[in-house]
């Protein structure tokens, strides 16, 4: 690990990189969950059923969103 100085113009990257990995995270997330849980607003299913794939789509959505938060700061540490 080095102890350069970093420039405003990279000082300024990182908070919009993290932006972008929320922001990015929080769409896949919202279209996962959409994608499980989906047949359980459209069609009518057993009530054990429409509480598995809520939960599943819910589990889901939040373990990728979290991996695609990962995913895109740390290509981002890696680049610089």
């Amino acid at each position: 690990m080095t102890t350069r100085r970093r420039s405003q113009a990279e000082r300024s990257d990182i908070p919009v990189e993290i932006g972008y990995a929320l922001l990015s995270a929080c769409f896949l997330a919202a279209i996962v969950f959409a994608t499980v849980a989906g047949p359980a607003a459209v069609w009518h299913l057993p009530p054990a059923v429409e509480k598995f794939l809520l939960v599943a789509g819910a589990w889901a959505a939040a373990v990728l969103a979290v991996i695609r938060v990962v995913h895109v700061l740390w290509r981002h540490g890696k680049r610089h």
